[in-house]
């Protein structure tokens, strides 16, 4: 038998309008972001490709490049977010 679903337990579902979608500024945003989130996941692919393994000296090299361009891509991001920042206050 199939438990009994309450109104207050059903999902709700959202209109979309203009307001609900996401600004010209808000897509820059994620825009600008994407390049660290993609470096975020090729460094979780190469973590995740150790977990039922040893790791070698080329896993090695390859988690410390994937670091180095995540930590470069968030540079990167921060110093655009300053001079849009600084950009705008003037």
């Amino acid at each position: 038998m199939l438990p009994h679903i309450r109104d207050e337990d059903a999902p709700t579902v959202h209109v979309l309008d203009d307001e609900s979608e996401p600004s010209a500024a808000e897509l820059d945003a994620i825009e600008a972001e994407m390049p660290a989130v993609l470096a975020a996941v090729d460094l979780l692919d190469a973590e995740i490709s150790l977990l039922d393994r040893d790791r070698t000296e080329l896993d090695t090299r390859r988690i410390r490049r994937a670091h180095h361009r995540l930590m470069t891509a968030r540079c990167n991001a921060a110093n655009a977010r300053r001079d849009l920042l600084a950009g705008g206050a003037a």
